[in-house]
């Protein structure tokens, strides 16, 4: 492919040859952060076919938004990875890599008119393809564990504010009784059953196992940002019980 018109009217384009065709229809934004040094070494990145990665959407720290994958194409994003039991999430998501160092290359706070331009690029997509606020996800909730972008500094609130994606307020952070890794009772199944209902691929076995302490901190990074330690905590209970309760019916397909 030479080139397209992009989805994003503000968007330039440059074209990835990392995409195949879609096996099912478009129902989730995916975010991520690039975790390189520089947004340039990102963009070539996702353009170059040996890397055998690509996102539909890179925003740079200036606000500049690059399409590199049509919508209707399936771009190479998610990599292994899970929502509501559908393991395929490259087919029905959007992906859009956010310019960052991430952890590793240090890692700092997402500029303004970086994430005002991310605002714009989410509320286009939501409306052509009419995604439910839920289904604004991180990378590391639908990979928890093996990813952990875009990140405990990601401004979801300043998204949720200007009309994307799902929040509540955070129940405050307090001492009291807690649920940890190694703990086995009906309350760890619940708190099983509840992330399971939001989407999150966790086991409802009883047991506070790796893999639940694990989604524990991919749910705190997104919904409970102030404390990541992967401990079900008063705080988390509550946070997770608001936002079931605030979340509208979705068919998980």
């Amino acid at each position: 492919m030479s080139g397209f018109l992009p989805d994003e009217p503000s968007a330039e384009v440059r074209v990835s040859p990392n995409f195949g065709p879609r096996r099912e229809t478009v129902d989730m934004i995916v975010l991520h952060y690039t975790g390189m040094e520089t947004g340039a070494g990102a963009e070539a990145w996702l353009c170059d076919p040996a890397s055998e990665v690509s996102s539909h959407y890179l925003v740079h720290e200036d606000g500049r938004i690059v399409q590199m994958v049509r919508e209707s194409d399936r771009a190479w994003h998610a990599g292994k990875s899970s929502w509501f039991g559908r393991s395929d999430i490259n087919s029905c998501s959007v992906g859009i890599e956010i310019v960052n160092p991430g952890h590793s290359l240090g890692y700092r706070n997402f500029p303004k008119r970086q994430i005002e331009a991310l605002i714009g690029l989410c509320k286009g997509i939501v409306q052509r393809h009419s995604i439910p606020a839920q289904r604004v996800l991180a990378h590391s909730d639908v990979a928890p564990g093996r990813k952990i972008d875009p990140g405990e500094r990601f401004p979801w609130k300043a998204l949720f504010e200007a009309g994307v994606g799902h929040l509540v307020e955070a129940a405050p952070v307090r001492r009291g009784a807690v649920l940890k890794a190694g703990d086995a009772s009906a309350e760890v199944e619940a708190l099983q059953s509840m992330l399971a209902l939001y989407g999150y691929g966790v086991e409802i076995s009883g047991a506070f196992e790796r893999q639940t302490e694990i989604v524990v901190e991919a749910f705190q990074r997104h919904f409970r940002q102030r404390k990541v330690d992967g401990v079900a905590d008063g705080s988390t209970f509550r946070t997770l019980e608001r936002l079931l309760g605030s979340v509208r019916a979705v068919p998980s397909k």
